[in-house]
C-alpha cells in the first residue's frame, strides 16, 4: 500500500510501529461549560524530549465562536486514500458538538502553528441535510464521513455528513438509518464490507447532563451495529443488554483481513469483542468485566464508566480508561477471545487514588487516549463532556484538565506515568480550560484505516 496519501505517513500497520516519534501532538482544549467567555481551541504540543519547550502548548488556534464544545476530530486523509495522489494528511476537522460547526484546520504548512482554514457552518449542515451534533470524523478514501448524533432538532438517531475532498458538503452519506435508535462512534473494515456503529444518545438528552433514570427509560443506547458498508444501510444488531450500556468507542483491529473488533461500554464497564465465526456469521461476547467500587458518598457503587477504548498498531494490546475510578488498564489481546490484563495506573478519579500525579492535582479522571505509532508512550486526558465534568468533578472548573504520559512496556506488558511529561491545563492564559482528544501531525493509533 503507497503512502503518498498521508505526507509523513506510512503504509501498513507494520511500517507504522517503526515510524519517527511523534515531536508535536494536537490537543482539543475547551473553555465551554467553565463560565469563561472565551473561544475553544486547538493547542499545539512539544513532544519532543530533546526540545527546551518539551511537554509545554507551543501555539493555541482559537475558533471563531464561543461555547462550540470542540469534541473528537480527525484528519483529511488516511490509509484509506490510497490510490488518490491529490491527498495529503495536512487538515484536521475539528468539529463543534453543541454548534454543529465544522472547522477545518491547516496543519500542514506550518505543523507548530496550525491556521483556520474553512469554516463550515451548523447552520447549513442543519438545512442540508437535518444534522447536528457531529461527532467521530473519519477519512474515507477521497471523501471524509462525520458520525452526527442528532437531528437538526436535536433528537436522535442523526446519521452520517459526508464531505468530499475540498470540504463541501456532498448530503447524507448513508441510504437508511433502518431501525437504529442512536448514534456515536463508528469504525469500518472495508474486506469484510462492515461498518460498525455505538450508541450514546440523543443530544437533548446527553447535552444537559447525566440522569440516570433516563437510562431506564430507553434514552441510552444498549446496541450495536453492523452496516453493509458498500450499501451504506445497516444489516444487524447486537442488542447488548445489562452487558452493554451505553457502547462508546469502538476499534476494529487495525490488520485489514481481521473481523475482530471491540466496543466499550460506559456504564456497564464492559469490553464487548465481535468477530465473524468459521461460518462467516457475526458473533459477540463480553471478554472483561470491570466490578463497581463502593463510595461511601455514593448510594450505589461507582461503576468504572469505559470512556474510551483504544488498540496498539501491532494488534496485541487493549487500552481503556475508567472515568470515574480513575485507572488506565492495559490487556494484552493477543487472543482476543481472552484478554489478560498486564499494566494499570491510576490519575485522578472519585476512588482517590492518586489525587496528585507530577505535582498536578488531577482533577477528572482518565478520559480520551492516544497511543504513539510504536506503541511505547500513551498521552492521556482528564475532560469528558462539559456539563459531564461539572456534575461528577465540580472542581474541575476552577483546576482545569490536565495532560499525562503513561510509558507503555511493548515486549512483557505493564505501565507507569512518566514522572518529566505533565501539561497542566489549569494554567492557560485565559484561565482554566479543559483538555480532550489529541492526534499526531503523522498519524496515530485512531486515524488510519487500512484497506
Amino acid at each position: 500500500m503507497a503512502d503518498h496519501c498521508c505526507g509523513p505517513g506510512y503504509a501498513s500497520p507494520a511500517e507504522a510501529i517503526n515510524a519517527p516519534r511523534e515531536k508535536l501532538l494536537y490537543t482539543i482544549a475547551i473553555y465551554t461549560g467553565t463560565g469563561i467567555q472565551k473561544p475553544d481551541y486547538l493547542c499545539t504540543i512539544d513532544a519532543d524530549p530533546k526540545s527546551a519547550t518539551y511537554s509545554q502548548v507551543i501555539s493555541r488556534l482559537e475558533v471563531p465562536g464561543i461555547g462550540d464544545e470542540l469534541h473528537h476530530m480527525g484528519w483529511n486523509a488516511c490509509s484509506s486514500c490510497h490510490g488518490d495522489t491529490s491527498m495529503e494528511r495536512k487538515y484536521l476537522i475539528v468539529p463543534g458538538v453543541r454548534s454543529s460547526n465544522l472547522h477545518i484546520v491547516d496543519c500542514g504548512t506550518d505543523p507548530r502553528n496550525p491556521t483556520l482554514y474553512k469554516v463550515i457552518d451548523g447552520a447549513e449542515i442543519k438545512a442540508k441535510t437535518n444534522l447536528s451534533a457531529p461527532h467521530t470524523v473519519h477519512c474515507l478514501g477521497s471523501s471524509i464521513i462525520i458520525s452526527m448524533l442528532g437531528d437538526a432538532r436535536g433528537n436522535a438517531p442523526g446519521g452520517y455528513l459526508h464531505l468530499n475532498k475540498d470540504f463541501e458538503i456532498v448530503g447524507r452519506w448513508e441510504n437508511s438509518m433502518g431501525n437504529i435508535k442512536f448514534g456515536y462512534d463508528f469504525w469500518y473494515q472495508p474486506r469484510h464490507n462492515v461498518m460498525v456503529s455505538s450508541e450514546w444518545a440523543a443530544p437533548n438528552t446527553f447535552m444537559p447532563g447525566f440522569d440516570l433514570e433516563e437510562v431506564g427509560h430507553l434514552k441510552y443506547g444498549r446496541e450495536i451495529h453492523l452496516w453493509d458498508f458498500a450499501q451504506k444501510e445497516p444489516r444487524q444488531t447486537f442488542y447488548l443488554g445489562e452487558d452493554g450500556l451505553i457502547p462508546l468507542e469502538v476499534r476494529f483491529h487495525h490488520n485489514p483481513d481481521s473481523s475482530h473488533g471491540f466496543v466499550g461500554a460506559a456504564l456497564s464497564a464492559n469490553i464487548i469483542h465481535w468477530w465473524k465465526d468459521a461460518e462467516r456469521e457475526w458473533q459477540w461476547e463480553k471478554i472483561i468485566d470491570v466490578a463497581n467500587e463502593p463510595h461511601p458518598e455514593w448510594p450505589i457503587p461507582i461503576p468504572g464508566v469505559i470512556s474510551v477504548i483504544l488498540i496498539s498498531m501491532d494488534d496485541r494490546f487493549l487500552y481503556l480508561c475508567n472515568w470515574l475510578h480513575g485507572d488506565i488498564r492495559q490487556y494484552d489481546i493477543s487472543d482476543p477471545h481472552h484478554a489478560r490484563l498486564t499494566g494499570q495506573v491510576w490519575m485522578g478519579g472519585l476512588l482517590g487514588r492518586a489525587p496528585v500525579v507530577n505535582g498536578v492535582k488531577v482533577t477528572g479522571g482518565p478520559q480520551m487516549i492516544q497511543l504513539s505509532l510504536d506503541g511505547k508512550r500513551l498521552y492521556v486526558t482528564t475532560s469528558l463532556f462539559s456539563t459531564w465534568d461539572n456534575q461528577f468533578y465540580p472542581e474541575i472548573r476552577t483546576n482545569g484538565g490536565c495532560m499525562l504520559m503513561v510509558n507503555c512496556d511493548t515486549s512483557e506488558g505493564g505501565m507507569e506515568i512518566d514522572p518529566h511529561f505533565v501539561v497542566d491545563f489549569g494554567k492557560e492564559p485565559n484561565g482554566p480550560s479543559r483538555c480532550h482528544e489529541t492526534r499526531y501531525p503523522g498519524g496515530d493509533c485512531t486515524s488510519d484505516i487500512f484497506i
